[in-house]
């Protein structure tokens, strides 16, 4: 049996920066809105990294 490399964190860790920076910007934050942003981009690019080598491995 092949041990899972990728659990799919980074994705929900995204949706939850996401989210913030959605709040963030109804409020008027909009530094911490960026800043929230560019984190749930990263991490979606993370997700998408390691699913790639997820499926390959």
């Amino acid at each position: 049996m092949v041990p899972m490399l990728f659990s799919g964190d980074f994705l929900q860790y995204a949706l939850v920066f996401f989210a913030l920076a959605i709040v963030a910007a109804l409020v008027g934050a909009r530094g911490i809105a960026g800043i929230s942003m560019e984190i749930a981009r990263i991490m979606v690019v993370l997700f998408l990294v390691l699913l790639v080598v997820s499926l390959v491995l």
